[in-house]
């Protein structure tokens, strides 16, 4: 394992019990965020990074009991608290790295992704894994409860120009990887970038 996902590990570990504590009032904006990946009934999806699945029951909402959720992350004590919460109910989790999802190609319809961006270690190449999982047309959906600007707040620090999710980083970055952008959206209450996987 590298260091990169040692270090995320390490990072998450220590975090997990309380993080739905430390965030309880984000569910409405998951939800909002699912909303806008026009899932139907019956779809697969992905929340990739799903941490302790706050995303998991609106996504089994939108694509009902004959749709496959699932969620994937790196850290097992963030599954083990998402299953704690019972939100494993809602979808399969996975203990798995984004950068070897153990999917078929094109077998899902969409994936979300919150707050994952910031720490994959080749985002290129992790984009292009995501991008090999979905069918062509399909939706990904980089999120964030909050926007850059008042994430940076939170943490003390400025936003940066280097920062992966400013749009003129992520839309060639997203190109380069098999997405195609179609809406960007970072405003304080949340950030939203939708991408459409490219034939």
């Amino acid at each position: 394992m590298s260091d990169d996902h040692t270090h995320v590990q390490e990072f998450f570990s220590a975090r997990a019990a309380d993080w739905d504590n430390r965030f309880p009032d984000d569910g409405p904006a998951y939800a909002s965020a699912v909303s806008e990946l026009g899932l139907r009934e019956g779809d697969r999806v992905l929340d990739a990074g799903c941490g302790t699945g706050r995303a998991l029951p609106p996504l089994r909402d939108a694509v009902g009991p004959t749709g496959v959720v699932l969620g994937g992350d790196l850290t097992p004590a963030m599954l083990e608290a998402a299953a704690r919460a019972d939100r494993d109910r809602a979808g399969q989790l996975l203990l798995t790295d984004v950068s070897r999802l153990p999917l078929r190609a094109e077998s899902l319809h969409a994936v979300f992704a919150a707050g994952l961006i910031a720490h994959l270690p080749n985002p290129a190449e992790n984009l292009r894994e995501l991008a090999r999982v979905v069918r062509p047309g399909g939706v990904l959906a980089l999120f964030h409860p909050i926007g850059r600007a008042a994430l940076a707040a939170r943490q003390g620090r400025q936003v940066s120009p280097d920062d992966l999710r400013a749009q003129a980083n992520l839309g060639p970055l997203l190109s380069a990887s098999g997405w195609r952008m179609t809406s960007y959206v970072d405003e304080d209450a949340r950030f939203l970038t939708l991408a459409v996987r490219r034939p």
